[in-house]
């Protein structure tokens, strides 16, 4: 907590009251104008555009104002209104929110098949925050190396890790590592880590590609980028404004579509960078799959049964 109070001290947020009916304080979890940030940050121009006079978002910044593994406990207190952050960030705070990775489906197959009201009720009660839209869709991660890898054994390697690769990287044999992602390039650099996780977006943005080698395909899980309101601040919202910000997270979702062809650019550009791609071969390539999706699932299991087993009926085809 005196983090948090610290980081509203420099935000200059203790000194100032809320006025969450007609302006939201937000956040991102990641660099300005980075891939995971940007649509975030449309959607604060989108917001700002469509909801003059009824609800405004002044974008307070990125890690340097909260840093990553400490946003989804500032939107939670209200140091914050809203914040754009991915599950990965939070473990702490919701568990189970590592099921979000494993979707199979997109954003919109989940409200349709009511999944996102069940996901949305989950960080209500665990974090006294609204689940109000998902980014990522369609972008997978993969792991990436600074010396050659062979099969499936990655005994040896210091891998950096979020939540999201811990239980696939420890049944591979592989020490894992949690960073933020701002330490990644210094860690490589360093040789402290032989590689990281990540998804196939990004890695250009963040100049990791000067210090990787290799990347392995194929792409396994699929990216939650959530965007949280505090929900003592959701709750004293007027419908008109809750009516505003609940349009644009559909706008915003519409957008994921988008992440098919800008994959393939991405790809392209690291290959263009020097970064040579490991494939494995069709046998050893579904292993992998199914070993990531296994641990995955697993790990969520020993959280709490009952919900992953929920999750997984909605998030899986």
């Amino acid at each position: 907590m005196k983090t948090f109070a610290a980081t509203a001290l420099a935000l200059g947020l203790a000194a100032m009251p809320a006025t969450a009916e007609e302006v939201l304080r937000g956040v991102t979890a990641f660099a300005q104008g980075t891939t995971f940030s940007r649509p975030f940050e449309a959607f604060v121009e989108r917001v700002n555009e469509t909801g003059k006079g009824v609800v405004q978002i002044n974008f307070v910044g990125g890690p340097e104002a909260v840093p990553p593994f400490e946003l989804g406990n500032a939107v939670s207190t209200g140091v914050v209104d809203i914040a754009n952050v991915t599950s990965a960030f939070y473990p702490n705070l919701l568990p189970t929110g590592d099921a979000l990775h494993l979707a199979t489906n997109t954003v919109q197959d989940q409200r349709e098949n009511g999944c996102f009201d069940k996901i949305d009720a989950l960080h209500q009660e665990q974090m006294n925050v609204k689940y109000l839209a998902r980014t990522g869709d369609h972008i997978q991660f993969h792991l990436y190396t600074t010396k050659p890898v062979e099969g499936l054994d990655l005994s040896g390697f210091t891998i950096r890790t979020t939540p999201v690769y811990r239980a696939l990287l420890e049944e591979l044999g592989a020490t894992p590592v949690r960073t933020a992602p701002g330490e990644v390039y210094t860690a490589l650099e360093r040789g402290a880590i032989d590689g990281y996780g990540w998804p196939v977006q990004g890695v250009l943005d963040l100049g990791w590609d000067e210090q990787t080698k290799y990347r392995i395909d194929p792409g396994f899980y699929q990216v939650d980028v959530n965007f949280l309101v505090n929900l003592d601040v959701w709750n004293n919202l007027p419908d008109e404004a809750k009516t505003v910000l609940q349009e644009a997270a559909l706008w915003t979702e519409a957008r994921n579509a988008d992440n098919v062809a800008v994959n393939e650019e991405e790809a392209a550009k690291q290959v263009e960078a020097g970064i040579e791609v490991i494939t494995f071969d069709e046998e050893t390539a579904k292993t992998y799959l199914e070993t990531a999706q296994n641990a995955g699932w697993a790990f969520v299991e020993s959280v709490d049964a009952q919900i992953a087993a929920d999750l997984k009926s909605c998030l899986v085809d």
